[in-house]
């Protein structure tokens, strides 16, 4: 994929995106409502996925058809908030290998700290996607990419629900080579760090946490 950033505009993934930004909307329907939009943006970074053929009889006759080409994809989801969309792809793509990533923020220094990591092994030879609903600052995103980039991996996409101008400029730095799938350029952060207009934080909404 060529573009730094693509915003999925289809108009089921905006109407899903409403329903899930609204506060009223509850905790159960939002675990189903990104599953569901996972699914619609797992679509568009899936897009370039190698093919070869492989010889299929259909009823009719002997063919060569296209097959997934290469070793399984690798799905590495940022803890927590990360694992809500990994159904969702994994729907799609069932053979996929997933991988882990946790990291949390250092109150003092505000930077990533990381407590776990476990990815597929291989990863140089997989296409990576990493899946955590909001890039917000992007500091627990570049983090999260530099650890798979250490474990190999060559070939990495970043699928967000949500992304911040601030994020998207701060992987654009760290990895101008990771594109970024979303499903909306949000406006700003505010002091805190939050996505503004955003949908408040992803985790707690879809774990029914405060």
């Amino acid at each position: 994929m060529a573009e730094h950033l693509t915003v999925v505009d289809h108009p089921l993934v905006q109407h899903k995106l409403t329903l899930m930004r609204d506060k009223g909307t509850s905790t159960a329907e939002f675990r189903r409502l990104l599953r569901e939009i996972t699914q619609l943006l797992a679509y568009e970074v899936t897009r370039d996925l190698p093919l070869t053929t492989t010889p299929v009889e259909t009823p009719m006759e002997d063919m060569e058809a296209p097959i997934l080409a290469g070793k399984k994809l690798a799905l590495v989801s940022i803890l927590r908030a990360g694992n809500g969309m990994l159904d969702g792809v994994l729907e799609l793509v069932p053979s996929a290998r997933v991988g882990f990533v946790g990291l949390y923020r250092d109150e003092e220094t505000l930077k990533p700290v990381q407590y776990y990591f476990k990815a597929p092994e291989s990863l140089n030879d997989r296409m990576v996607i990493a899946v955590d609903p909001m890039l917000a600052t992007g500091n627990s995103s570049v983090a999260a990419i530099d650890l798979l980039k250490e474990a190999g991996a060559t070939d990495i996409r970043f699928l967000c629900l949500l992304a911040a101008p601030e994020g998207v400029a701060r992987m654009k730095e760290a990895h101008p080579d990771v594109s970024i799938v979303t499903a909306s350029l949000d406006r700003e952060l505010n002091e805190k760090g939050y996505i503004m207009p955003g949908l408040g934080d992803a985790g707690d909404r879809m774990f029914g946490t405060k």
